[in-house]
């Protein structure tokens, strides 16, 4: 009698204690004081507002390019498409940004297909990802980069840019070496300008 009690003593210890384990397992998921979901909610924004930039449809909410009251240069297309260039900065990590505005100056919707890069496993169908920077002196010429997908460092949906809207556009390229200041900016279907590199 007393062996049966004692087993089920033991059980009931047993269960009690996975009981309050489970309990406290339970309270620990859910306690974090409300902070990762919105550190979390807020990350994902941002990144969506950041990968949106000049890819809206409609170009109301496009933010500016970097630098957009400064000029560089200058290429005028077909089709009354204006790329103003606004900075081409060098950064610590070895790398140049160029930072640019696409116009819309004609009387057609736009689509920036024939600026892609030539690459069939690129996701983006309208980007820059053709642009190009080139060293004439040096006789190099410096693609864009690709991130760890294989997605272009570059603006992407450049598509449906009515006329008279203006999209902000943005390359990053592997930095020349330091004693080149200035190169050609290139991009599919437009001519070249010549940029100076800052620094």
């Amino acid at each position: 009698m007393s062996i049966r009690h004692t087993t089920k003593a033991r059980r009931g210890a047993a269960v009690g204690a996975l009981a309050a384990a489970l309990a406290l397992a339970v309270a620990g998921c859910g306690s974090d004081d409300g902070k990762k979901p919105d550190d979390g909610a807020g990350q994902k924004s941002t990144a969506a507002k950041d990968s949106r930039a000049g890819d809206d449809g409609d170009g109301k909410d496009s933010e500016p390019a970097a630098d957009s009251d400064k000029t560089i240069g200058e290429i005028k297309g077909p089709n009354g498409i204006v790329v103003t260039v606004h900075s081409a900065v060098r950064d610590g990590g070895g790398f140049v940004t160029v930072n640019a505005t696409v116009t819309n100056r004609g009387d057609q919707l736009f689509n920036a297909v024939d600026w892609r890069s030539k690459e069939t496993e690129m996701k983006s169908r309208s980007s820059v990802s053709g642009a190009s920077l080139v060293d004439s002196a040096g006789k190099k010429r410096y693609l864009v980069l690709r991130d760890t997908d294989g997605e272009c460092l570059c603006t992407t949906g450049l598509s449906g840019i009515k006329p008279n809207e203006s999209r902000p556009l943005f390359a990053q390229f592997p930095a020349p070496p330091s004693n080149v200041t200035k190169v050609d900016f290139q991009i599919p279907t437009m001519p070249s300008v010549s940029i100076e590199l800052t620094g």
